[in-house]
């Protein structure tokens, strides 16, 4: 029996006893509630994204409403999920499929991988769950798992590594039960060879893992060279009017939050009071909030908010793309996740 085979089957029989079948995305499967699923599962958990994935769902039953949705509405509903540019791509991608494909996803992983946010591992996902064509994936959980199996020395990040890993994966997918054993394998990672504490008592590759055979199967996958992140600071201004309504402008497309709408933001103590004097004529009454840190991939950024509070009606903001944000009865737009923090503070 090859070793193709017998890894093959070993997972299967093992997803066929133990393996999730009941998750949202898994009924009713079709390539719009796959992709949909494997974009939202992108950095996060399963538990976290159920709740996302129907109001998605209920919202956006197909490609065609998704397609002709406003993106503020898209990213209010992806608003809280984080990388928020997935959304912006995922919007942007049922705009392509309907425009060159009529709506249809199409079969190839080649194709899929050449829309907006579907990298080579998301379109085997969608074109093996959802249509039943052999297409390896490499995801984070197929990674690890293939890392310790392999007891792979090196960080996956790096491209001779992740060459070698699409190799094996190739090369151990089955000609059968594509979908199956694609889903076997997210779920080996996601339930049992997980990031810090494995149960490989119970794992059908205990017995051929050669990162358990090592006696440190987390020290599989490699970790990535550590590397000190950055700080930067900045100043929110929390623009409120006599009504109780706060100001926000939609920040550029490129960019962090890109396409979010967010308090204007500035660099330091000056700037802000320029930004006011040349946007109101005048710099409000000023109340500075406690400053909070907030963590992207690549640095930290410690953010200042600076509540204005307007004296008078008349006193109007100069920018005309702007929005006045009502607490008590909310736009539906989407919101950078410090935004929608300060927003739900209980003194605004």
């Amino acid at each position: 029996m090859s070793e193709q085979f017998q890894f093959s089957d070993v997972v299967l029989a093992w997803y066929h006893k133990h393996g999730r079948k009941h998750l949202p995305w898994q009924q009713d499967i079709t390539p719009y509630r796959v992709w949909v699923s494997e974009i939202m599962l992108q950095q996060t958990q399963v538990t976290t994204v159920i709740p996302y994935f129907e109001r998605f769902m209920q919202r956006f039953p197909d490609v065609f409403s998704l397609a002709q949705a406003e993106q503020d509405e898209v990213l209010h509903l992806w608003t809280g999920l984080g990388y928020y540019a997935r959304g912006r791509n995922l919007h942007a991608c049922a705009q392509k499929i309907v425009e060159l494909y009529q709506g249809e996803f199409p079969r190839s992983v080649e194709q899929l991988s050449e829309l907006p946010g579907i990298g080579r591992s998301t379109a085997g996902a969608i074109a093996s769950i959802s249509m039943g064509v052999r297409a390896p994936i490499l995801d984070g959980n197929v990674k690890r798992v293939l890392t310790r199996f392999y007891a792979v020395e090196g960080w996956p990040g790096t491209t001779a590594i992740q060459k070698q890993l699409w190799q094996v994966a190739e090369q151990l997918t089955p000609e059968h039960s594509h979908r199956e054993y694609t889903q076997t394998m997210m779920d080996l990672g996601a339930t049992l060879c997980t990031r810090s504490k494995p149960a490989c008592g119970i794992c059908p590759l205990q017995p051929q893992c050669e990162g358990y055979k090592t006696g440190k199967p987390t020290q599989f996958p490699n970790s990535k060279p550590k590397k000190e992140k950055p700080e930067k600071h900045t100043i929110l201004l929390m623009i409120e009017n006599s009504a109780g309504e706060l100001y926000l402008e939609q920040r550029p497309q490129q960019g962090i939050w890109g396409g979010l709408w967010s308090f204007p933001e500035v660099k330091n103590e000056d700037d802000a009071h320029s930004w006011l004097k040349q946007q109101l004529g005048c710099d409000g009454e000023v109340q500075w909030l406690d400053s909070f840190r907030h963590t992207f991939s690549h640095y930290h950024l410690q953010i200042q908010p600076m509540k204005i509070r307007l004296q008078h009606q008349s006193q109007q903001i100069g920018e005309a793309s702007g929005h006045w944000y009502n607490p008590a009865n909310p736009s539906e737009l989407g919101l950078a996740a410090p935004v929608k923090k300060l927003l739900h503070l209980s003194d605004i």
